[in-house]
């Protein structure tokens, strides 16, 4: 099984196929109507731009992309390793590791991400525990995005066939042997995809930085606003930042997904061989 999903038959291929087509052309539509829009309201006038003309507001949105990157990669070191951690004692037959895990994913998906944010922001400060602006931002969407991590690591192990974990310690395997050697590998295989979109929803809420003064890429445009006036041109640069980013994050996972798909055939190819 390499999906969560059976795959498309030619009936549904061909309705993707129109539905795509028609998304496109409503998405040049819309963009072409916002475009006459802008030009007769006088937002495209050159001097509306003149600040993007200029390294300093470029210099000055550069750091705070940085800074929304640094945001979104510890995020990240917490919410992976987290996610991995519940969905594996969701999964324990201990009780006392399944129920506290799967109490922990409960309540973290419940909550809202601000509410956590503002816990860390104006909460704990009071019982002296008052972190950098920085792990503020960080903890709050680590720490929420790893339940709903952990739920995409659990359907994938539950995905797999339970003979994959049974042929595994068969071969002479333990459990933890089996489950690091042979079920993780493929379960992160096909979750990959959703993992891929749980990276991009997280680099997203990064935006709320602005709720703890952290400087990052939504905050800097912000300020910009404040400073130039300048709304529309503002959001619409850094709208394209923000898609270039997903785009750029969505390309390095393929790749990423295609070379284990070539180690992985290479690695069955040698053994073909070898049992030959």
């Amino acid at each position: 099984m390499s999906a969560l999903f059976d795959a498309p038959g030619p009936r549904t291929k061909r309705r993707i196929r129109w539905l795509t087509v028609l998304s496109i052309l409503v998405s040049i539509g819309l963009l072409a109507l916002a475009y006459a829009q802008f030009y007769r309201s006088g937002q495209l006038a050159p001097s509306k731009w003149a600040e993007f003309r200029v390294s300093t507001s470029w210099l000055y949105l550069l750091g705070a992309l940085g800074n929304t990157a640094l945001a979104a990669l510890g995020a990240a070191a917490i919410a992976l390793p987290l996610g991995l951690f519940l969905a594996l004692g969701r999964l324990s037959k201990l009780k006392l590791l399944r129920w506290p895990s799967t109490a922990v994913i409960e309540f973290l998906r419940s909550v809202p991400l601000l509410l956590i944010i503002y816990i860390f922001m104006s909460g704990l400060p009071n019982y002296g525990v008052n972190p950098d602006v920085f792990w503020k931002l960080v903890i709050p969407i680590g720490i929420c995005s790893g339940a709903t991590i952990a739920e995409v690591f659990r359907a994938g192990i539950l995905a797999l066939p339970q003979g994959q974990n049974e042929a595994a310690i068969a071969l002479g395997l333990s459990k933890p042997q089996a489950l690091r050697l042979v079920v993780l590998p493929q379960a992160v295989r096909i979750v990959l995809p959703a993992l891929i979109a749980q990276v991009v929803i997280l680099l997203k809420d990064t935006t709320l930085g602005y709720v703890v003064s952290y400087g990052e890429l939504q905050q800097a445009s912000s300020v910009l606003v404040a400073s130039t006036g300048h709304l529309v041109q503002t959001y619409l640069i850094v709208t394209v930042i923000y898609i270039g980013l997903n785009v750029l994050i969505s390309n390095a996972a393929n790749a990423i997904d295609r070379r284990l798909a070539r180690r992985r055939a290479g690695t069955g190819s040698a053994e073909r061989g070898t049992m030959a």
